[in-house]
């Protein structure tokens, strides 16, 4: 289990890079929801999304194990691989990341703008790991996967940040992709010794995590066609499931529908772009605004990396559809 000087040591490592990101309070949130609502923007990093925390602290303790300099590859729908690739270039290592075919074309420019190599292989997230695992054996490149203690201890910053600072909030929605941010968010209430409830958030096109915490073991989703595609994952990481089971209060499911309108919501009320992802915190919390009426609640915009087209038809009152 991580502890407070876990958490500060990566702090430590994070600073260098990029400062604390911003947890406000914005009325029409609250008007909207009916409660006391704060809201962590992650989107306000170097890499527009909560990841690059977990990339900084794995890079440069990579480089520390490993001084010949491995190269680093991995697998993404983005904002892993972006983080990835930030973290690369400020260690002066180089990145290759593998995304399934039809991903984000923006979210691949970005990485290819901070020095990645992109390489396309699959049709989903999963079948992209797999194919990452074979080019790290047969390229011998380290391959850095989804979750992993470095990158729990660096994401958790943003939840350290948040905590240590609203130390009475009552519960805390977090999105669940692979499961670092919520395994971060667990670890820091924990160090902390706090009581907040923590509720994680999955696509209902997208729910192993959901089936998992339901029935105490492991269970794959059965889909992953989410515009959400930072929740589009089919197969959870036994490691994260593990804290998940023992430190969230239960996680739900939202439809794509609440997760647009929870992105034009945030883009109403506090003119902040969300991506899908990134909405689904409030997207959980707008599902349960009548039972956490009278409470402080606690949200986190994990992302801002949508593309320019499909969030405007967002906008214009459409959800997105996955071919």
């Amino acid at each position: 289990m991580l502890s407070r000087r876990d958490f500060e040591k990566a702090e430590d490592l994070i600073y260098r890079s990029m400062p604390a990101t911003p947890c406000y309070n914005w009325p029409l949130l609250c008007e909207a929801v009916g409660t006391e609502v704060w809201m962590k923007h992650e989107n306000h990093t170097p890499t527009g999304a909560f990841k690059v925390r977990g990339g900084l602290v794995y890079a440069a303790r990579h480089k520390e194990r490993f001084p010949e300099s491995l190269d680093l590859i991995s697998a993404t729908r983005g904002n892993h691989g972006q983080s990835l690739a930030f973290a690369a270039r400020e260690h002066c290592l180089q990145a290759t990341i593998v995304v399934p075919h039809g991903n984000s074309l923006e979210k691949n420019a970005c990485m290819a703008a901070f020095g990645a190599q992109l390489i396309e292989e699959g049709e989903d997230f999963d079948i992209a790991v797999g194919a990452a695992r074979q080019l790290s054996e047969e390229q011998n490149m380290h391959m850095v996967p989804a979750f992993h203690e470095d990158l729990v201890a660096g994401v958790g910053t943003y939840a350290y940040e948040m905590m240590q600072a609203h130390a009475d909030f009552d519960t805390v929605y977090v999105p669940i992709g692979k499961g670092s941010g919520i395994c971060g968010m667990i670890t820091a209430r924990d160090a902390l010794g706090l009581k907040t409830k923590i509720v994680g958030v999955v696509s209902e096109r997208a729910d192993g995590y959901a089936k998992s915490f339901e029935a105490g073991n492991l269970q794959n989703a059965d889909r992953s066609d989410t515009f959400a595609d930072g929740m589009a994952v089919r197969c959870p990481d036994p490691d994260a499931l593990e804290m998940i089971l023992k430190g969230a209060e239960r996680v739900i499911r939202v439809g794509d529908d609440l997760i647009a309108e929870a992105m034009r919501l945030i883009y109403r009320g506090t003119h902040n772009i969300a991506e899908g992802a990134g909405a689904a915190s409030l997207a959980g919390l707008l599902s349960e605004k009548e039972q956490m009426k009278g409470k402080k609640v606690g949200t986190v915009l994990s992302g801002q990396n949508i593309d320019a087209d499909m969030f405007a038809g967002v906008l214009s009152g459409k959800t997105p559809t996955v071919v």
